[in-house]
């Protein structure tokens, strides 16, 4: 069964840095052409900066699940090294805690929120209810739970994992 969740998380991670990635690809190409209808077309269109702002939520949010999956996210390493190792398990353990607590904010939270917002608009996007903008939020919110489950119920993933895969070195 651990092999089982640990694919499985294996395979959430792949998606979020997928996600993440094509998020980030589509910012760069239409703010760019934003800027290029404005300034040499003068006719700006109105959408690509809502667009941007809303694929940045998705990057950031379901980009920072995978980021704390694989271990990378910003760390005080200094406190961390300067201690025992059984004062860093604690501490490892004290991390795990407030990730926790701060996914299970953003997945209460963050769902009230979609919840409160689904039939309002967005001007430049009247089709799209204003509350699926903010589904990210609570997705990230269960995605960094379930990364939480899996390092405290199974370890640390595997240096086999695709995240390890051309990691550089010093971040091991």
């Amino acid at each position: 069964m651990k092999a089982r969740y640990a694919r499985a998380m294996e395979a959430l991670y792949v998606a979020c840095v997928a996600v993440s990635g094509a998020s980030l690809i589509v910012i760069t190409a239409i703010i760019p052409y934003g800027v290029f209808m404005r300034y040499v077309m003068h006719a700006a269109p109105s959408w690509p900066e809502p667009a941007s702002v809303i694929l940045m939520i998705v990057f950031s949010f379901v980009g920072g699940a995978a980021v704390y999956r694989a271990g990378v996210h910003i760390a005080v390493r200094a406190l961390v090294d300067a201690v025992g190792d059984g004062t860093r398990r604690a501490l490892a353990r004290l991390v795990d805690v407030a990730m926790g607590a701060t996914a299970l904010f953003m997945l209460v939270w963050g769902w009230a929120l979609v919840r409160t917002t689904w039939n309002q608009a967005i001007s430049e996007f009247p089709m799209l209810p204003a509350g699926l903008t903010y589904a990210p939020v609570p997705l990230a919110g269960l995605i960094t739970l379930l990364f939480i489950v899996e390092r405290v119920w199974i370890g640390e993933p595997p240096p086999t994992s695709v995240m390890y895969r051309d990691r550089p070195a010093g971040l091991d």
